[in-house]
This record gives C-alpha cells, sequence and structure tokens, in this order.
C-alpha cells in the first residue's frame, strides 16, 4: 500500500482527531495536527540515526550546556525535512496562511542568550552535516521568565511555555536516572543521600533533508523512588530544580540551586552515556574512543568530577586510570574572560551539597598542586590562582581546564586573550590544548528561513547551492556594481522594514518611521555591552535635533531599537532598561521631532523576536568594551542579512571586518590593548572627560529631568562619572562620530546597498556549519552516519 502524501495524512489526521474538514478546522487544530506529523516523522528519523549508529559503533559527541535557545521548532523541521513548501501549498488551496500556524507555536523556555542560542545552531548544523552530535539540558518548566515593562520597569513572569502540551518532545520514562544530593561519604561512598529522579525528555533535530535526525535530551526532575521520606519540602526542592533557568543566586538558597541544576544535568548526562556505551558491551577503557563530552562553558565542568566518581567508586578504577580516561573524553569551551561568569562556589554549600564530589575535587586539587610547584615557573601566588580550591571557593574553570584534552576560545582576539592574559598562567601549563573555534550561526533558520525575499533574489543571480554550501555567497561580489540588483537589495531590505514596522506596531503600540535607518541592539542587558552608551548617544540626537537646525536639516530619520532581558537580580541592568524605556517615552510623544528619531525598547526580545528583527537591520550595533564580548553571534546573523557593522574592534566583530573589508563597517573606540592598558595603569578619569565635554553635560542634565526625583538615576550617573568600568565615557566621542559616519553613508543608496551585498557575499566563514567541522576535524573526529 502507498504511502500516504503530508496532504492525505493532513486531511485524514484533521478528520479523525477532530471531525473536521480543513475549511471549518481552527488554527489550533491545524497546528497540533500538523505539528504531531512532523514529529511522527522526526521519530521514525531518529531510530533509523539510532540504528545507524549502533550497528557501526559510531562515535558522539555530547553536548553539555546549560541552556539551549531553540526557539520555534515547526518551520525549521518543515524546512529540513524538506516538506515546508507542499504544506506551504495545501495551506494556500484551502486559502489559509501557513505563517498563522508559524506563528502559532511559541518558543521553547530553553534558554536567554547567545550561549544557548549558539548551542541550538551547533544541533542544527552537526544534524545538516550527519555528525551524531547530542545535545544535553534541563526542561525549564517555566523557562528563563516572560518581560514586561510596567511603569518603565522591568518585571518578571514566569514563561508558560509548557501550560499547553510540548508536542516536540518525548518523554522516556524508561531511561531515568536517580540523582543523589546531601548526605555524607564513608570509605568513598556516599551514604544517606536525598534522591531525585531526572526524567529524560527527547527533543529531535532534524537534518537538512538527509534522512537524519539527532536529539536533544532535557532532564526533569521528578520524586524518586528511592527517596523513603517525602516532606513538603522534598517536594517542592525536586519541582525547584528544573523549574526555571538562571535562578537569583544573590542568596545562598539561589547558589545552592543552581549547583543543583548544574550536577542535575551534568551527572544525568554522563551517566546516560555511560550506560549506553556498556549496553553495547564495550569496556569502559574504550570511552574516549567513543564519546567526547563538550562542556559549554563552565556550568557542566562538574562532569569531569563526577566521571571520576562512577569511574572509581562504581566501577572500580583506580585514580590514574579513570583520570586519563575522563582527560581522553573531556572537553571545554570558554565563553567569556568576565571574572563574574568563570564560576567560583562556595565551598561550604559545595561541600553539603556534594559531598563525595567535593573529596574528589580535592584529591584533584593535591595532585595538581604537586604538577604546578614540580614546573617551577610559578611563585605563590601563581600557584594559589592556579589551585582548583581557593581559600573559599572552588574554581570551575580552573577545574575544566585542568581535567580535559582541549580548551578553545569562541574568536580568534578572545582566544589570544585567554592565552596571553586571563588564562596565561594555565596556557604556560598546557600550551597544547588551547585552540581557537570561532563561533557561527545555522544559516538554514537566520537566513534561508527569515528571509525568504532575500535568498529569492540572491537565487536569481547565483542558483540555490549556498543552501547547501554558504561558500557560493561569494559569487554575489561580481554584482557589486550592478545598479539594478543593488536597488533590489534595497527594495527588499524596505519590504522587511515595513513588516517590521507593523510587527512591532502591533506588539508595542509603537509606529516606526518608514524609510528611515533601522538601528539595532539586541542582546541581553550587561554593562559591558553598553547599552547605556547607545541610549546616551540617543539623547544626544534628541538635544541636537531639539536645539540645532543645521544637525536636523542634515539628519536622516533613524529608528533605534533596543531588545534585551536583565537578569532579575542584576540592578544596574534593570535601571538602564528603566532608562532606555523613559527616554523613548519622551522622544516618541515629542511632535517636535518624532518623524526624525523613533525609540523603541521591545518587550519580551526572544528568538521569534529576532527572526522579525535581524532581516530588517540597516546597521548592527556590536559596542561591547574592548576585550569584554567573547564573540557575538547576532553581529553574524546581522551581516548574513546585510545590515552594517557599527562597533568596536572586540569579539567576531575583528573577524567580521575581515571579511567584510574595512570599508563595509563602522569601526570605533578603543582596541583590546589599549582597554587592557588603562586597566592595568589604572589612571582613568571618567569625570575629567565629562568636565570637558558639554555634550555629556547636557544629557545628564536631561536625565536628571525625566522624574519628578532629579536623583532618580544616580545610581548610573554616579558610576559612570567615579567608577565607568567599561569606559562608556571614553568611547562616547568615537561613537557620535561613528553615528555620524553611518549618517552620511547612507544619503547615498547605492553605495550602502553595495556595502549589504558584500557584507552578505563574505559572511559564509560565519556559517556554524563551518564551525562544527572544525571542531570536528580537530578533535571530535566523529564520522557521518
Amino acid at each position: 500500500m502507498p504511502q500516504l502524501t503530508i496532504k492525505e495524512n493532513f486531511i485524514s489526521q484533521l478528520q479523525s482527531q477532530f471531525h473536521v474538514d480543513m475549511k471549518s478546522s481552527r488554527l489550533e487544530e491545524r497546528y497540533q495536527v500538523l505539528a504531531s506529523l512532523v514529529q511522527e516523522r522526526l521519530k521514525a528519523l531518529h531510530a533509523t540515526t539510532q540504528e545507524q549508529i549502533r550497528n557501526q559503533h559510531l562515535k558522539k559527541t555530547i553536548y553539555f550546556s546549560m541552556e539551549f535557545l531553540m526557539g520555534r521548532m515547526i518551520t525549521n523541521n518543515l524546512y529540513n525535512l524538506g516538506i515546508y513548501e507542499d504544506v506551504k501549498a495545501l495551506f494556500e488551496e484551502h486559502h489559509f496562511d501557513i505563517n498563522e500556524v508559524e506563528n502559532f507555536e511559541t518558543d521553547a523556555g530553553l534558554g536567554n542568550g547567545g550561549l544557548g542560542r549558539l548551542a541550538a545552531c551547533f544541533l542544527d548544523s552537526a544534524a545538516a552535516l550527519k555528525l551524531p552530535l547530542y545535545g544535553n539540558s534541563i526542561r525549564y518548566t517555566k523557562g528563563f521568565f516572560v518581560q514586561t515593562i510596567e511603569n518603565h520597569k522591568q518585571h518578571e513572569y514566569p514563561d508558560p511555555w509548557l501550560d499547553k502540551p510540548y508536542l516536540w518532545e518525548e518523554r522516556k520514562e524508561d531511561e531515568a536516572i536517580d540523582i543523589p544530593y546531601y548526605g555524607y561519604v564513608e570509605h568513598t561512598q556516599l551514604k544517606n543521600p536525598m534522591w531525585v529522579k531526572a526524567v529524560p525528555y527527547d527533543m529531535y533535530i532534524a537534518g537538512d533533508q538527509n534522512g537524519v535526525a539527532t536529539r536533544l535530551r532535557l532532564w526533569s526532575t521528578e520524586p524518586s523512588d528511592k527517596q523513603k521520606h517525602q516532606d513538603k519540602d522534598y517536594l517542592n526542592m525536586v519541582k525547584t530544580i528544573s523549574e526555571a533557568l538562571y535562578p537569583d543566586d544573590s542568596k545562598d538558597e539561589g547558589k545552592t540551586l543552581r549547583l543543583q541544576q548544574q550536577y542535575l544535568f551534568s551527572a544525568a548526562g554522563v551517566q546516560n552515556a555511560i550506560r549506553e556505551h556498556k549496553s553495547f558491551g564495550l569496556d569502559l577503557k574504550s570511552l574516549p574512543e567513543h564519546y567526547t563530552f563538550q562542556l559549554n562553558d563552565t556550568h557542566p565542568a562538574v562532569v569531569i568530577p563526577e566521571m571520576m566518581r562512577i569511574l572509581m567508586d562504581e566501577e572500580g578504577f583506580g585514580y590514574d586510570e579513570a583520570w586519563d580516561i575522563t582527560t581522553r573524553t573531556c572537553a571545554y569551551t570558554n565563553h567569556t574572560i568576565l571574572s563574574e561568569a568563570l564560576e567560583k562556589w562556595n565551598k561550604v554549600i559545595y561541600r553539603n551539597l556534594l559531598p563525595r564530589i567535593y573529596e574528589i575535587i580535592q584529591e584533584m586539587n593535591r595532585r595538581f598542586n604537586i604538577l604546578v610547584k614540580e614546573d617551577g615557573r610559578f611563585n605563590e601566588n601563581d600557584q594559589y590562582l592556579l589551585q582548583l580550591i581557593g581559600s573559599n571557593h572552588v574554581r570551575m574553570a580552573n577545574i575544566a581546564i585542568y581535567g580535559s584534552f582541549s580548551v578553545n576560545g569562541v574568536a580568534a582576539l578572545h582566544t589570544n586573550i585567554l592565552k596571553e592574559t586571563e588564562l596565561h598562567r594555565f596556557y604556560m601549563l598546557f600550551p597544547n590544548k588551547f585552540n581557537n573555534k570561532t563561533n557561527g550561526v545555522t544559516h538554514r533558520r537566520w537566513l534561508i528561513q527569515v528571509n525568504q525575499e532575500l535568498i529569492h533574489l540572491i537565487e536569481s543571480k547565483i542558483g540555490g547551492d549556498f543552501k547547501k554550501d554558504l561558500t557560493h555567497l561569494k559569487k554575489l561580489e561580481q554584482f557589486k556594481d550592478d545598479v539594478d540588483f543593488l536597488k533590489a537589495i534595497k527594495e527588499v531590505k524596505l519590504k522587511k522594514q515595513q513588516q517590521l514596522i507593523q510587527y512591532i506596531k502591533d506588539k508595542e503600540g509603537v509606529t516606526l518611521i518608514d524609510g528611515a535607518i533601522f538601528d539595532i541592539q539586541i542582546k541581553r542587558l550587561h554593562e559591558y555591552k553598553r547599552q547605556l552608551m547607545n541610549i546616551l548617544h540617543i539623547i544626544h540626537v534628541y538635544l541636537e535635533l531639539k536645539s540645532n537646525p543645521s544637525f536636523k536639516e542634515n539628519y536622516v530619520p533613524h529608528n533605534f531599537i533596543f531588545g534585551a532581558k536583565a537578569a532579575p537580580s542584576y540592578a544596574m541592568a534593570k535601571e538602564i532598561i528603566e532608562l532606555i524605556s523613559r527616554v523613548s517615552s519622551v522622544i516618541n510623544n515629542d511632535d517636535e521631532v518624532n518623524h526624525l528619531l523613533k525609540v523603541v525598547f521591545v518587550t519580551n526580545y526572544n528568538v521569534t523576536y529576532a527572526e522579525n528583527l535581524i532581516p530588517a537591520a540597516d546597521i548592527s550595533e556590536q559596542i561591547s568594551t574592548a576585550t569584554k564580548e567573547a564573540s557575538g553571534t547576532g553581529n553574524m546573523k546581522f551581516m548574513m542579512n546585510g545590515a552594517i557593522t557599527l562597533g568596536t574592534l572586540d569579539g567576531a566583530n575583528v573577524e567580521i571586518v575581515e571579511e567584510a573589508g574595512d570599508d563595509n563597517a563602522i569601526i570605533f573606540g578603543l582596541n583590546a590593548e589599549e582597554v587592557t592598558n588603562i586597566y592595568k595603569n589604572n589612571h582613568y578619569q571618567p569625570k575629567a572627560i565629562y568636565d570637558q565635554d558639554e555634550r555629556l553635560k547636557r544629557i545628564f542634565d536631561f536625565i536628571r529631568t525625566l522624574t519628578n526625583n532629579p536623583q532618580h538615576f544616580d545610581f548610573i550617573l554616579s558610576n559612570l562619572l567615579n567608577n565607568d568600568y567599561f569606559l562608556v565615557l571614553k568611547d562616547f566621542n568615537a561613537y557620535v562620530l561613528a553615528h555620524e559616519t553611518a549618517n552620511e553613508w547612507f544619503k547615498d543608496p547605492l553605495s550602502w546597498a553595495k556595502k549589504t551585498l558584500i557584507n552578505i557575499a563574505n559572511s559564509s566563514f560565519f556559517s556554524s556549519d563551518r564551525t562544527i567541522k572544525q571542531y570536528n576535524t580537530d578533535f571530535w573526529h566523529l564520522k557521518e552516519i
């Protein structure tokens, strides 16, 4: 009997599940039927993929990451299964818009920022390349948070993404694992622990029309049958562990919860892999030939002592043999040089929650200290800074470096900073471990799916080979002087901007300026990303428009768009959001200038919002303090869609300029060497800059008028005048000049379109397909499925 087509299946399932035909079906019914049909295909593909991996004994990489910012899955799955056009035609035949079904789905609450989005891109790219890369994380029942802006302030609410059944997951009850917390150690054995059951839910990741489907495994916590005493406190603890991403850790309770989360997905992931390895009848001595555990940042660094625990306490290996297996299996990706993000855990909290793990780290530390002392190159202070355990804290980055065979940065500049300054002592000890893997993004989602208008235009010139191999985009450069093509590129951008104008009007109630420059900064709110400098400059522009006729006459209309969430306990970040919101309210309601200047802070910024914002951008704001941004990935998505980078020489901006050329980006401000020297010499005086700059004085005076209390924003203003660690005032003048350059460039639409084209044509380096190939060639050594 021939297999039913997607059309026949869809109509049949509508009838059997909801007793309706296509014409009388509701949107939710159409979504549920479509998602269920797609999920069945994914499950079948995954089963076939798993069988091939088992039969061929293929090596896997398990990608341990605290977050995977997946976004909506329906569009991605339809594209990667090769049925998007068929489904679209079916819907159009019955006078329905497929976009309605796509937009019905909510974003999965599994991530927040670039770390999680990178992890999601890696899963997509690996599946497209037919490589067995498997994700491992937590199923956060309440996500990060839903952001609202009330009275100009950020408020946080639980993310209801699981209020309705999530159709892209499959519960695997029979593969649950019991995880122990607390207890005490007696002769290396953990006694009387508190047991929590980790239940896996699998999301399937389709390769790009290649018959492969891999997996993201998400662990959810439930009461364990091994835990005899289950009171209200226990049940609440169990529920809380897998509830929220990045819970407030300003108090010890929050710190304990974060450590519980990290141990949960790390221990469950390691135990799951070892269980699978043994089920194949394989010796654990061969584990490194069958697995790499890639640690995405320090959150899963506890994988290393957990492996040691299993190998020694449960499998009977001696320390040296267990250490050899562990250190040939684990690899570590560093994502930051910020000291607050190089995690350190209070020793008391760590020892109480994970007593046997703490003992193992102590032994690791003892042996490591011997190695460091015998090296002979390190004084007492250096030796102390290298230790895995300091006076008060367990140092997770140190553990990750010591216990891994590879330590990679995520952009060329970032990796050099790690080697030369931040991790220099470790680089002296282990030079062969350090390497660079510049981040990338999946062009399937961030170009093909979000910008069909641009894709059709590109196809009309160079064909469709670039969809499989992005390096073909380079062929576009031959059309850089084709006036008709440049005009067509401009038309595509205008169309995406008009779509965004409507989207933001519907979401935020703000009507942006049609035909203006779309200047966008979207990333999590942090001082080093310098959203503050952006809003200070906007205030400067507003004041100039109000008082300077020649400035007003020369000014190209601008829409400035922000999107960001601030961590709930990050007071400065939340105050910056309030400042942006209050300033935008003043500007947008000022009829004297609001035809030239609009500002909007989009609420609850997420992947879906980014999919609407990025294709519309003219200017990509990448303005972090040099040395602070490890890489960035938003900068790459903007570049692929033809935005001009306005930024510092930080993170992957350096490589973007190398690829696109100096004439096709606007670079300003202090470079890494200059920033490092300022910190080293400690003679920066921001107040002196303020005293000599009348623009800054006017800006500060304006900020003091935003509320009835002139001191309302003194937390921000005093910090700028007395500290300004992230050098906002130092770079302010250069930033103003950079925007003046952008203003002049935009007046020549063909020249701007040419710069847009050159950015698109040279963006292939930033495909995560390239990044994954480099990881695999250099040290994963996975074979194609």
